[in-house]
């Protein structure tokens, strides 16, 4: 019978013999680090195809590999517990949010030493995170890298993607001393907005702080 050249479909396009991918890190029973993907982007206030990011981030792994020249360091004995994707539901938004929450407490809960990395889904998918490790472990400190306050008022269309910070400190999830902003743009936010932040004791660090002070700098008073 002749070499048959179908294969599983997610494989790297070539096949170096020396050569470790990083999807190949990928595991279901195993991994110094967790993953999870929150394909959700129902609630983007413009057009996201944001839901794709989860498959797409998991696919691309297969075009890097793991090893670093600069540290001549390779990460090819190293496992990412892969937990897979929270099942959306397809009308309910705050059923999504729900379930975003109780699978982060859960995860949490079976893995609590374990550093999670979730992979969204548009910016809205903080607040059911950030409130299912604040359930968990009683208080909770957020450094956002954001072009955007995302604090929004809820009045005028829901809990959406800009909302997410605005509503962790309405309901008492977080304190605004415990957050930290680091990039916020000039023209993409209002005065309202900046103004709440700073009423609620919000760390804010602009484009210019960053290119002035240097993200060195910052990190470390952070």
């Amino acid at each position: 019978m002749s070499k048959s050249f179908l294969r599983k479909a997610g494989k790297a396009v070539f096949i170096d013999r020396d050569m470790v991918k990083a999807h190949e890190l990928l595991s279901d029973g195993e991994g110094v680090v967790g993953l999870m993907g929150l394909p959700l982007s129902k609630t983007s206030i413009s057009h996201s195809g944001a839901h794709l990011s989860p498959t797409t981030i998991r696919g691309m792994l297969a075009s890097y590999s793991t090893y670093a020249v600069s540290t001549d360091h390779d990460l090819k004995d190293e496992r990412i517990l892969d937990v897979g994707d929270v099942w959306m539901h397809p009308t309910d938004l705050n059923e999504s949010r729900n379930r975003i929450r109780r699978s982060v407490e859960e995860t949490i809960e079976r893995f609590p030493d374990r550093p999670m990395i979730y992979l969204g889904g548009d910016h809205g998918i903080s607040y059911p995170i950030i409130s299912g490790w604040k359930n968990s472990k009683g208080r909770i400190g957020v450094i956002q890298f954001d072009a955007h306050h995302d604090l929004r008022n809820v009045e005028d269309g829901g809990r959406t993607n800009g909302t997410p910070f605005r509503s962790l400190l309405e309901d008492g999830i977080m304190e605004g001393k415990h957050l930290i902003q680091i990039g916020i743009r000039d023209y993409s936010n209002s005065r309202a907005n900046t103004e709440y932040g700073r009423s609620q004791g919000v760390t804010i660090y602009t484009m210019d702080d960053v290119l002035i002070q240097g993200i060195t700098s910052i990190m470390k008073k952070v």
